[in-house]
């Protein structure tokens, strides 16, 4: 990282006039998050644009926007809104906690607050139960159950563990994610809400409350009374629905070149295992579908030269690079932010081909 930057990295940003969705570069300084245009898979400077820090509030995690959960709104001291979404629960946390400690650098009393903050579990003395879930199922504020996927099956009215401890802290029940798990906990104690599926049906076992509940993407729970199951015969499965059915093993944005245009665009990439595959998806969609993704078994992949232009690479795009060659011999070149990035996706790809 460059001096003075306390975070940089990916982001989805709405647009300011027409509300369109688009990647930008994001750096994370002590008093401004600038942003950055790609081309060709490099930064185009000057910044595309700057937010000023200073009187600046942060809403995280923030729903306004039912198809992208994972969304920090930023309001700065003009009014003017930010909605800036990450690939990820963890790394939208992770922004979120280095946006607020950058607009509080002056109060060093109120950072280390923060730090303490993170980490701290304090529950409301007074809780209701029955009024946490009557919001719960408010048709314009509640949570919405929907049909969720879990190893080729197909489970009615559901949400994702992720999504309900989201819920709770944005609807002010709870202060922290650990509040919310706890409090989900509780409720599913209380027979309020019931676990659906193989992931969150195997963490009731533990015999601590705080573990029962998964803060997870991937575990899938419903409320009680609506409990109903729907399995997908073999028949009915379609290829695609078992492509998406393994276990998130990474996600995160990477740099992709276009097989017909050859030209650079900025994808969230997911790689499952059981079985193994690798889809991304354009983050300017609403739609939560993959664009694109192919089976890593029998795959090959490998870094590329840092050096100069490599073969195959179209544009003057170099560095941080590797290349993925499929079963049947299709090439897909892409691109890491840093050389740690793009070891670590290599070391992830070639566990699973």
């Amino acid at each position: 990282m460059e001096d003075g930057v306390l975070k940089e990295g990916f982001l989805v940003k709405r647009g300011h006039i027409v509300h369109n969705w688009k990647a930008r570069w994001f750096i994370l300084r002590q008093n401004t998050l600038l942003y950055y245009k790609l081309e060709g898979g490099r930064r185009v400077t000057p910044p595309k644009g700057r937010i000023l820090l200073d009187g600046c509030t942060i809403t995280c995690p923030c729903l306004e926007y039912e198809n992208r959960p994972l969304l920090i709104k930023l309001k700065t001291r003009t009014s003017t809104e930010y909605f800036l979404e990450a690939c990820s629960r963890e790394e939208r946390d992770s922004w979120a906690f280095e946006i607020t400690g950058a607009i509080h650098a002056g109060q060093p009393g109120k950072v280390q607050q923060l730090h303490i903050q993170k980490n701290s579990f304090k529950l409301p003395p007074h809780i209701s139960l029955h009024r946490i879930v009557d919001r719960m199922h408010d048709g314009s504020s509640g949570i919405r159950p929907c049909p969720n996927m879990e190893q080729g099956s197909t489970y009615k009215k559901t949400f994702l563990g992720s999504s309900l401890v989201d819920w709770l802290i944005s609807s002010n029940f709870a202060a922290s994610r650990l509040e919310g798990v706890t409090l989900a906990s509780m409720l599913m104690e209380e027979n309020f809400l019931r676990p659906v599926g193989v992931r969150s049906m195997g963490a009731i076992r533990s015999g601590d409350l705080v573990e029962q509940f998964l803060d997870d993407s991937t575990a899938l729970y419903t409320f009680a009374e609506s409990y109903k199951k729907k399995v997908s015969s073999k028949e009915e499965i379609s290829l695609s629905t078992m492509e998406l059915s393994g276990v998130v093993v990474k996600q995160g944005y990477l740099s992709k070149q276009g097989h017909k245009r050859k030209n650079w665009k900025v994808r969230r990439f997911v790689l499952r295992r059981d079985p193994a595959f690798l889809h991304y998806y354009d983050p300017s969609k609403e739609e939560n579908r993959p664009v694109g993704g192919f089976s890593l078994r029998g795959s090959l992949v490998s870094a590329l030269e840092d050096n100069g232009v490599p073969t195959g690479v179209k544009g003057n795009v170099q560095g941080n690079l590797f290349k993925v060659i499929t079963k049947d011999d299709t090439h897909y070149y892409i691109q890491a932010s840093s050389k740690a990035e793009r070891a670590e996706w290599i070391e992830a790809i070639k566990k699973l081909t």
